[in-house]
């Protein structure tokens, strides 16, 4: 349904809900984003949101080119554990 500017920017925040009427119970404790996140980091990729109200929402990975692997590889990491 889309997300209010206002609100992009901390979503990936650890417990954060854009709709505070929503308990655990029913959806979730706001830790998904927040994982995502930091998942998405420790591979060297950022995560962009784009959001309009009313028309939805497109969440994005985007990866380092050197940190892909051409098929039957394994990826070499970007930096150390």
């Amino acid at each position: 349904i889309g997300i209010e500017p206002g609100h992009i920017g901390r979503l990936t925040e650890r417990f954060y809900r854009v709709d505070k009427s929503r308990s655990r119970q029913t959806q979730g404790t706001g830790l998904g984003l927040a994982i995502v996140k930091h998942v998405l980091m420790r591979h060297g990729a950022t995560l962009s949101i784009e959001s309009e109200p009313g028309k939805g929402s497109t969440f994005s990975a985007r990866f380092p080119s050197n940190a892909l692997a051409k098929q039957g590889e394994e990826a070499v990491p970007t930096h150390g554990r």
